[in-house]
Parts: C-alpha cells; sequence; structure tokens
C-alpha cells in the first residue's frame, strides 16, 4: 500500500470510530428491551382493552404539546383491535388519531403493531403491567418510544414513583420522561 492509501485508511477508521463514539455519546435510548417475558406477566387482551390515561412519556413529534392524553382499545369484529388516541393541545382543541393494531407475539401477547397510516405498522410492547391491570409501560425495541400508562387519569405519587423505577429498572433514561397533565 502506499502513503496516500495508508493515510485514506487511517482516516476513514478514525472517522468511522468518531461517529461510533458519538453514537454512543449521543444515544439516551436503550436497545433490546423485551416485552413482558414470564408466561405469568402475559398480556390478556380483554383485560387489557379499555381506556388507559397516559402519566408520563418520551416526548414525539406526533404528540408535540399533548395533554390530557388517553387510548382507548377496543377488539373488532376481524379479531384486531381498534386504537383511538387523544390529547388537548394548549389552545383546547382535542386531537384524535384513529388506528388498529394486531398481536404478533401470541405466545405471551405483549407484543403488537400498531398502524395509525394505512399498511404501515409499528411495534407496540407492553413491558411490565400490574397484575390488575391499573398500569401498564409500553416501548418497543430500540427504545426510542415510552410511555406510562394508567387507568386513572391521576394515579398518585406513589405510582408514579414506581411507575418511574420501574422504567429506569428497563433500562429507560427516565429523565427524559415528559409528564402528562391531565385534568
Amino acid at each position: 500500500m502506499n502513503r496516500k492509501s495508508i493515510a485514506a485508511l487511517g482516516a476513514l477508521v478514525l472517522a468511522a470510530t468518531a461517529l461510533g463514539g458519538c453514537a454512543a455519546v449521543f444515544s439516551k435510548h436503550p436497545v433490546g428491551n423485551t416485552a413482558v417475558p414470564l408466561p405469568a406477566k402475559a398480556v390478556v387482551l380483554n383485560s387489557y382493552l379499555g381506556r388507559w390515561y397516559e402519566v408520563a412519556r418520551y416526548e414525539q413529534g406526533f404528540q408535540k404539546d399533548c395533554d390530557g392524553v388517553t387510548a382507548d382499545y377496543a377488539l373488532r369484529d376481524d379479531g384486531k383491535i381498534s386504537v383511538i388516541n387523544t390529547c388537548r393541545k394548549p389552545d383546547g382543541t382535542i386531537k384524535r388519531a384513529n388506528g388498529k393494531a394486531k398481536v404478533v407475539d401470541t405466545a405471551t401477547g405483549a407484543k403488537l403493531k400498531v398502524s395509525f397510516f394505512g399498511p404501515f405498522y409499528g411495534d407496540y410492547w407492553v413491558l411490565d403491567h400490574a397484575d390488575d391491570y391499573s398500569w401498564s409501560i409500553v416501548g418497543e425495541g430500540s427504545g426510542r418510544y415510552l410511555w406510562l400508562l394508567s387507568r386513572e387519569a391521576n394515579p398518585g405519587q406513589g405510582k408514579m414513583d414506581m411507575l418511574i423505577a420501574r422504567a429506569k429498572a428497563l433500562g429507560y433514561d427516565t429523565a427524559m420522561l415528559r409528564m402528562t397533565r391531565q385534568p
């Protein structure tokens, strides 16, 4: 190899190492989360259906400036799940997003795919939930998304502390959580 080739190769290795380091430094999301792994914690779909109140989340563009967030799940005639997400914007307007979901992990029922845009589906993993389905922690494999849900609009500080601690134990950066104000 000549000097120019060695210098170019060295620059390429240095650039790749620097980019890898930046990815590690700027990546604030855990990788490889798993959906509820124990059969005892499997998701019973009929128990999961109904209204959930979002109490905290990782902020996303599609939920920018949303409070009073709810998610309503109901079984459809075709076996899929209807999903209606609602939020209140600062000016008081109500925004609704209608979607559908399907269970893709029939062994636990904890991994679903959700679509709000035609044939495009995203992961929706129930990472943990209360035995009585009074709370749930939802994310997906990359760790970019996180929602803390409760059956109560305002579950109280004790339950909030427990949910945040559980999300942290699952590997999430809880400093990134945005608390959702409920009316």
